[in-house]
């Protein structure tokens, strides 16, 4: 098997492809051949030891995969030998095979291509725990996202549009606007680079009230960070609900006063940990999000593809920010 492996910390640059001998899976394991995996932050983070996760090297970064099933372990009794599936790896996927864990396989439509598949299950599992579970989304309620172009971004759009709520999405630049609002959102705000500024900072709150209307936005789905978080909890409604996604710009520190003024929640989204915690909810949300696609509420948007051997260019182009929708990585 071939594999992109990060053999010392550092960016993109550091990835190396090399052979390794083709892994047999374990008990209650199966081995997958990879016919794609899906580009995502985490994978950015994991290589320079700046993720939750630290695996020892080599390894190959890469969480999200879909292939087929070439071989099964002990105990397994709910996948065979050719199924297609997706799988949960947490690290390991830029690579042609790989060993799973069973309960973190899932077998796939056999209409949904593999690189769909492999773009699916992170991005619309977080958006629709975050969404669903944490914030209790309903009809009318307003929802703002901000970085809404990214993987979890359009994956919010979708789903806040199937929830029948009016969708604000907050991106950077005009061709992400536009592409915005070709997946539905209702209205967008172009923010700027730079919000360490005290008048940017308000100016974008009254930015946001304004999409709102009325006393503010019900929903805010943070999957950005920095200096972007405090004008986005100062622009929530009363009761309302902030999400807190991911940091690509840094850890914010939000004055707690502001909760208490706006009688709000701000509410953390660990989708991985929810899965391992609470593994019913998330298979009857990985049944929603299936019947979802089926229905062509929701799909993956690909805009662009690399094969095995630039793994490293698909980072740096997520990591660059200039990513609209998913990026994936093909073995094929």
């Amino acid at each position: 098997m071939k594999a992109m492996l990060s053999k010392e910390v550092g960016g993109p640059e550091t990835l190396v492809l090399e052979d390794m001998p083709t892994p047999e899976p374990g008990k209650k394991q199966v081995r997958i051949r990879v016919h794609a995996a899906g580009v995502n932050f985490p994978d950015t983070l994991i290589i320079r030891d700046m993720y939750q996760m630290k695996p020892p090297r080599p390894f190959a970064p890469g969480g999200e995969i879909a292939g087929e099933v070439e071989a099964v372990g002990e105990g397994v009794s709910n996948l065979s030998v050719g199924d297609r599936v997706l799988g949960m790896t947490g690290f390991g996927g830029f690579a042609t095979h790989v060993v799973a864990d069973a309960d973190r396989v899932i077998k796939i439509p056999d209409n949904m291509p593999y690189e769909e598949a492999a773009c699916f299950v992170l991005t619309y599992g977080t958006s629709h725990h975050a969404l669903k579970d944490r914030a209790g989304i309903k009809e009318g309620d307003s929802l703002l996202i901000l970085g809404a172009a990214g993987g979890v971004g359009v994956a919010a759009i979708e789903l806040g549009k199937a929830a029948g709520a009016r969708v604000i999405a907050a991106v950077s630049s005009e061709e992400k606007a536009q592409f915005c609002r070709d997946l539905g959102a209702d209205e967008t705000i172009i923010y700027s680079r730079d919000m360490s500024d005290r008048a940017a900072q308000k100016e974008f709150s009254n930015q946001i009230k304004a999409a709102a209307g009325g006393d503010g936005v019900d929903i805010v789905y943070d999957a950005v960070g920095g200096d972007y978080a405090e004008p986005a909890v100062r622009a929530l409604a009363w009761k309302g609900r902030f999400l807190v996604v991911g940091f690509p710009a840094g850890i914010p520190k939000i004055p707690l006063n502001l909760t208490l003024l706006k009688g709000c929640q701000i509410v953390g989204v660990f989708w991985g940990a929810h899965t391992a915690r609470e593994p019913q909810n998330h298979a009857e949300n990985m049944g929603d999000l299936f019947r979802m696609y089926g229905e062509g509420k929701i799909k993956p948007r690909i805009s662009a593809s690399y094969p095995l051997a630039q793994a490293g260019d698909a980072l740096n182009l997520l990591a660059d920010r200039k990513v609209l929708g998913k990026v994936v990585v093909t073995m094929d």
